[in-house]
């Protein structure tokens, strides 16, 4: 079936997708790299401390956006620290 048969149908009945349409990029190409890549894509490490790895990710609430980043041990695997604010 095609896509906007499968749309009508679900129209008719009420029922909404939790799943949004794929944005397209509009040309957009990556630019060069900000950094220098000192790991060459190499996430492993042979001892505790000797490399950390960190992410920032955005949660939308009620009241408002939050933000978590997380720092993790790559060794262990295990979160090192985190910290939680609005902005």
């Amino acid at each position: 079936m095609c896509e906007r048969t499968a749309w009508r149908i679900c129209r008719d009945n009420q029922w909404f997708s939790v799943f949004g349409k794929k944005r397209g990029k509009n040309g957009k190409r990556p630019g060069p790299p900000i950094h220098d890549d000192l790991l060459k894509r190499d996430f492993t490490a042979d001892d505790v401390n000797e490399l950390w790895l960190t992410d920032i990710t955005e949660h939308r609430t009620t009241e408002g956006k939050l933000y978590l980043c997380a720092i993790k041990d790559v060794f262990s695997g295990r979160i090192v620290g985190y910290s939680i604010s609005n902005r």
